[in-house]
């Protein structure tokens, strides 16, 4: 039998909602197969979980009934980012039992409260007027409204507004509750194959070439005691260069996965060395969608001087001399070899230049 509409659980149901046919999946025990199936009810709750593990479930927390009005809160909710199917039931819940829902963008939520029949008003709250919303929502709560957040797709606050209203609400002692749902950076992380034990999610990465380049030079030199997988977003008009930019920094045989499209009908993974997915991705036409790029940053030690004995402005001159490179490309090598970032290593060119 189909999952009940959330509108049609209650704290009171009588609707049962287990593993399927005889297996009850969870429970810790073996199925004999030759045995007939328990025509006992599992209760609401986790699927196939017996009543007295159930008792660990609070069910009228979790899926609040339609008639049930929420508790006064801010409700970070968890969108779908981009199959309409990946949303919770309580997710659900709390969009249709909430007195407001502050959206980034009114008319990409519309869409999802169309699909699921939600009536809940809507308001704005995005970059350019987030902070002139705060004090207004602050206020809705205090006075005993629920009021949910949601960005346009996946967790809010994730490289998306909402920052400055959650601070807001915890500075004014109002609750605040996150609801769990998707992401596309977790998304991606787990299908990539890098690590997942260590990563750091960076957001953005800055669409002026010498400020991302920068950036990633900055990482690279960062001491690691084993390798950490680094999460960027991309815009696809920009990841051709940013590929080109991490195969200069960090070397060709760099580790990375490309998630596009991730839950859409196009959804794309790329996986293998910097030069490998460069190479892919410059054979498309055109490359469209949402990215999510991940890179495996090696382990390295801590930084060492560039050089003993030898002073950086020396070897600078030197490497530009025997090496006929430029002084940018003598930087960029030194920063490889030392750990240190470019930008370190001229800061100091400079100060041993005043010196003289």
């Amino acid at each position: 039998m189909p999952a009940p509409s959330t509108n049609e659980i209650s704290a009171n149901s009588s609707t049962t909602w287990g593993a399927p046919g005889p297996s009850h999946l969870g429970t810790g025990e073996a199925t004999d197969p030759n045995q007939p199936a328990s025509n006992e009810p599992q209760s609401m709750g986790a699927p196939g979980l017996s009543a007295a593990a159930d008792e660990t479930w609070e069910t009228t927390k979790l899926i609040p009934s339609k008639d049930k009005p929420l508790q006064p809160g801010l409700y970070l909710v968890s969108t779908p980012i981009g199959n309409l199917g990946d949303i919770t039931l309580r997710a659900l819940s709390v969009l249709r039992n909430a007195k407001k829902i502050a959206c980034e963008d009114t008319r990409q939520t519309q869409k999802l409260l169309n699909h699921y029949d939600i009536k809940t008003p809507t308001i704005s709250c995005h970059e350019h007027n987030e902070r002139d919303r705060v004090a207004n929502l602050i206020h809705e709560i205090k006075g005993g409204s629920a009021v949910a957040l949601v960005s346009d797709a996946g967790t809010p606050l994730l490289s998306d507004p909402g920052q400055w209203l959650v601070r807001a609400a915890i500075e004014a002692q109002v609750p605040v509750i996150p609801i769990p749902g998707a992401s596309a950076l977790l998304s991606a992380l787990v299908g990539s194959g890098l690590p997942a034990d260590t990563f750091h999610f960076l957001g953005f990465l800055p669409e002026k070439a010498g400020a991302r380049r920068t950036l990633l030079e900055d990482l690279a030199a960062q001491p690691r005691t084993a390798p950490a997988t680094l999460i960027f977003y991309e815009a696809p008009h920009r990841i051709l260069a940013t590929l080109a930019d991490l195969e200069s920094v960090f070397g060709p045989n760099l580790r990375i996965a490309l998630a596009r499209e991730l839950t859409k009908l196009h959804e794309e993974f790329l996986r293998g060395s910097v030069s490998e997915v460069r190479t892919q991705s410059e054979t498309k036409e055109r490359i469209r969608g949402e990215i999510v790029l991940l890179v495996e940053a090696p382990a390295h030690s801590e930084a060492q001087t560039p050089v003993a004995g030898e002073n950086l402005a020396a070897r600078v001159a030197r490497m530009i001399s025997e090496e006929k490179i430029d002084e940018k490309e003598a930087l960029k090598r030194l920063a490889r070899e030392s750990g240190q970032s470019k930008s370190e290593l001229y800061r100091e060119l400079q100060r041993q230049r005043a010196r003289r």
